[in-house]
């Protein structure tokens, strides 16, 4: 028991610390282009969401 939540404990470290080492080797365009495709998703989840009509 002790052994899987420390083993689970450092796996999400190690994918942490890789995903923060792959962000810091991207460049800055890619980073833009990353932020305008999430701006996109949110604003297209934000007009899809209408509360029922009730006719």
């Amino acid at each position: 028991m002790i052994v899987d939540v420390a083993l689970r404990l450092l796996y999400f470290i190690f994918v942490r610390l890789v995903s923060w080492l792959v962000l810091l080797g991207r460049s800055s365009a890619a980073k833009d282009v990353e932020l305008l495709v999430l701006r996109h998703e949110v604003a297209v989840l934000r007009r899809g969401h209408r509360p029922p009509r009730l006719d």
